[in-house]
């Protein structure tokens, strides 16, 4: 399943189920590695082998599912009820979601991406080269994932994303001897939570220190950008709209959404901050009108590339301040060669990026040679 970082937010709550009880983490043979921002897996260390918790791996409550990873091949499976294990030095892999595509880029190992489905949606220009070779098989152009194809192709691995919709489908790839783990990189709401499921990559494709050294970049550039922020002196603090009309119902990020959590730490005064919920808010365009229509900024969360095309789509829209003014942006500018937009691909593993462009949007003289990379504005 493809993610779209807002979208999916308009799911509604879903409660799934795993396996029975699991593993007891007071053993003293595992050593808990302690996560920053993610809340929704738990890592510990063995002697020759990683275990994996997954908690939050989509909405709604589940038991945990629990995932051994054997870093040296020759030792003895430890005793556990695990949902998958998964042999050292994994060589094929298939994902399912792009925002794991970044992932292998940034740990050095796009070459071990056996299939993807939707292969048009990648950007990444280093998988993109292996997709034009014919190395990396279509797994099917909708949202669902051929999984015949996947027990034809017998990955080392396979990660998928779920809404909690499709975990059956993990009894008939565990009967096919696929060790298949759930990714739930978009339940966090912290941007850094997000940015920090590189670790859970990097311990399934032993490239657990590499991944650590990425995301405590990512995580110093992130920090640093918030506290320029905290440490200016603006006269202004722009008020900001979020969101778009979807089959009339206004969908935008709740005060405390990951969406929400950027136009804070960036410097905004949003309107709906006060909503204290990590989903996504489902309003009235009444209600929209009411708080926003005066709003200094307006952050689409649609592909619109022109203010026509907006008012051709509703033509409510033209009624906010933020449309006459001009002051409309949206995450639409940067796609790869094949249309995938690389702000649903990058912008998990980079909120750093996605930071400093809305900085620039905002408080543009305080980095004033900037120019946005994922935002632009609407002509």
């Amino acid at each position: 399943m493809i993610k779209h970082p807002f979208f999916l937010a308009f799911a509604l709550l879903l409660t799934g189920a795993c396996s029975g009880p699991k593993n007891e983490k007071s053993s003293p043979e595992l050593q808990e590695i302690k996560l920053e921002y993610a809340v929704g897996f738990n890592l510990y260390q063995g002697d020759g082998y990683k275990v994996i918790e997954v908690t939050k791996g989509f909405p709604g409550n589940h038991q945990p599912f629990s995932y051994l990873v054997k870093e040296d091949a020759s030792i003895e499976t430890p005793r556990g009820n695990y949902d998958a294990i998964i042999k050292a030095n994994v060589q094929e892999i298939i994902l399912t979601s792009t925002t794991q595509i970044p992932h292998l880029v940034a740990l050095d190992i796009p070459t071990r991406l056996v299939a993807f489905p939707n292969l048009d949606l990648i950007s990444s220009s280093p998988l993109r080269e292996r997709i034009d070779e014919g190395l990396v098989e279509e797994l099917g152009s909708g949202a669902k994932y051929n999984i015949e194809k996947i027990i034809d192709l017998s990955p080392d691995l396979l990660m998928i994303s779920t809404l909690g919709d499709n975990v059956k489908d993990l009894q008939l790839l565990a009967k096919a001897d696929i060790p298949t783990v759930i990714n739930g990189d978009y339940v966090e709401q912290h941007p850094l939570g997000r940015a920090e499921w590189i670790k859970f990559t990097g311990a399934l494709t032993g490239t657990f220190e590499q991944a650590s050294a990425y995301f405590d970049q990512i995580k110093n550039n992130y920090l640093t950008l918030k506290g320029d922020v905290q440490d200016a002196s603006f006269t202004t603090i722009p008020t900001v709209l979020s969101g778009n009309m979807y089959r009339d119902i206004w969908y935008a990020p709740a005060g405390n959404n990951w969406g929400a959590i950027f136009l804070e730490d960036a410097g905004a005064d949003y309107i709906f901050k006060d909503q204290e919920s990590t989903g996504s808010l489902q309003l009235s365009y009444e209600v929209v009108l009411d708080k926003g229509l005066n709003a200094d900024i307006w952050i689409s969360t649609a592909e619109f590339g022109t203010l026509q095309q907006m008012a051709a789509a509703d033509s409510r829209y033209a009624q906010f301040k933020a449309f006459e003014t001009g002051d409309i942006y949206t995450f639409a500018n940067t796609r790869g060669a094949t249309g995938g937009l690389e702000y649903f691909e990058l912008g998990y593993t980079r909120p750093d990026i996605i930071l400093k462009d809305l900085i620039k949007i905002f408080h543009p003289s305080l980095i004033p040679d900037y120019k946005p990379y994922f935002y632009q504005k609407l002509n």
